[in-house]
């Protein structure tokens, strides 16, 4: 069975056990398809209202593109742990000759681009979801408004988390071209949360306090 397929408590079972996986890269994805949810939530107690009836198509726009995210980031749960796997059998190659050795090297080398990779969808796509929670909050149904705050800190966390799982995998890749560029993309993409993060708090702030 696909972990994101799993009860709750057996996914958390699973989580809690002494296997490496599923670890932070697919709670990363779990965050992210959670914020999704929630964007879709405050859009669908925005739309069709009188008094807001102008917003009706950005909140179906809202809740489609919400809705592909979170398809992409539930799949992405299995697809971290799978690279995960990947790596791992990677190291389990034989070694016994400079053949073998060779080969072993350059499984270990693709497997971890691509444990690279996947955590910086994730990364992406909370990124893309933290500026649909940014609509949610600030255009959203004001009594839905801590739940557009929830979604935007659970999109953080995807990001957040996601990166952590990028920024160690890069560690051990050789090839150089790669690690700068997706380091540098690490950099710009976590500025720009940290960023949104902060202005989408204050607006909520300021809608709760009024």
């Amino acid at each position: 069975m696909k972990l994101s397929e799993q009860t709750i408590s057996q996914f958390l079972d699973k989580v809690a056990s002494e296997e490496p996986v599923p670890g932070g890269g697919s709670i990363a994805a779990l965050a992210g398809s959670i914020s999704a949810a929630l964007v879709q939530m405050v859009a669908g107690l925005t739309k069709g209202k009188k008094s807001t009836f102008e917003l009706d198509e950005v909140m179906t726009d809202l809740i489609r593109t919400a809705s592909q995210l979170q398809g992409r980031l539930l799949a992405d749960i299995d697809r971290d742990a799978q690279a995960y796997a990947r790596v791992m059998e990677a190291f389990r190659m034989p070694k016994n000759s400079e053949e073998e050795k060779s080969a072993r090297g350059a499984a270990i080398q693709e497997a971890l681009q691509e444990a690279a990779r996947v955590p910086f969808s994730v990364a992406e796509a909370g990124a893309a979801l933290l500026r649909l929670a940014d609509v949610a909050v600030s255009r959203g149904n004001p009594n839905a408004v801590t739940d557009g705050a929830v979604g935007a800190l659970m999109a953080r966390s995807a990001v957040f988390g996601a990166l952590l799982n990028v920024r160690i995998n890069l560690a051990s890749i050789k090839d150089k071209a790669f690690v700068e560029e997706l380091r540098h993309k690490c950099v710009l993409l976590k500025k720009e949360i940290e960023e949104k993060e902060k202005l989408i708090l204050e607006a909520a702030d300021r809608i709760i306090d009024q």
